[in-house]
């Protein structure tokens, strides 16, 4: 019972870092390679969403690996909260989940929510690292 209190307290930990920092590093593979790259985070619960256009690069290359790694939180302090997240990704062109991420900001590069060219990706965690700057980094496991 008590790991489960202690999963359910890293778990809320989490989410609120998720919440907070709205701007991640995401790093897909190319060919062997890491390829990083910034973008906006959208979560719910701890499923993970990025927005794109899906003539991509990083939509070929998930394609190809859906195996992704983001990292967030840091803010230049030692305390900084920071996420290190591990997942495999896919492509969604769900219309319900595109409307509910849809902000005015993405105008510069779609004509609008029904773009056919808008997609989101759709990042489940295997991983993810929670840091806190005070202590080991905790681990939670999907």
């Amino acid at each position: 019972m008590v790991q489960g209190v202690k999963d359910q307290q890293l778990q809320e930990k989490i989410l609120k870092a998720l919440d907070s920092h709205p701007i991640c590093s995401f790093a897909t593979i190319e060919g062997n390679k890491p390829k990083v790259r910034y973008m906006a985070l959208f979560n719910d619960e701890l499923t993970i969403y990025l927005a794109t256009n899906k003539k991509t690069h990083k939509v070929e290359e998930l394609q190809q690996n859906p195996n992704v790694h983001i990292l967030t939180g840091f803010d230049g302090k030692p305390s900084s909260i920071i996420l290190q997240i591990e997942g495999t990704a896919k492509l969604s062109q769900n219309e319900e989940l595109k409307e509910k991420l849809w902000q005015k900001d993405f105008d510069q590069w779609f004509d609008g929510k029904r773009d056919p060219n808008y997609a989101v990706i759709e990042i489940t965690p295997t991983m993810i690292e929670y840091t806190d700057g005070e202590g080991k980094p905790e681990v939670w496991q999907g």
